[in-house]
């Protein structure tokens, strides 16, 4: 069974307009690993933009009327996201 986590950060740079328009912007990152998820914790830390980083074990709800949900997988994600 492949344990899955999930990188969960609020960008306050995309909250608020565009398809935020009047919400919150959620970036959630699915990694494989434990290991993955800190290599994209410690990257998004180093962020400006990025607020509220936690790892978590599953997928967490948010209200679509509130939060809009940017989600990407890790292996879709290069640059800065893998520096290690």
């Amino acid at each position: 069974m492949v344990k899955k986590f999930f990188v969960t950060m609020t960008d306050n740079f995309m909250s608020g307009w565009g398809r935020a328009k009047g919400k919150k912007n959620v970036f959630v990152v699915e990694t494989n690993t434990l290991k993955q998820a800190e290599i994209i914790e410690k990257n998004a830390k180093k962020r400006s933009e990025m607020r509220y980083v936690y790892i978590k074990r599953k997928m967490p709800y948010y209200n679509p009327r509130s939060v809009l949900v940017s989600k990407r997988k890790f292996k879709d994600l290069d640059g800065i996201w893998k520096e290690k």
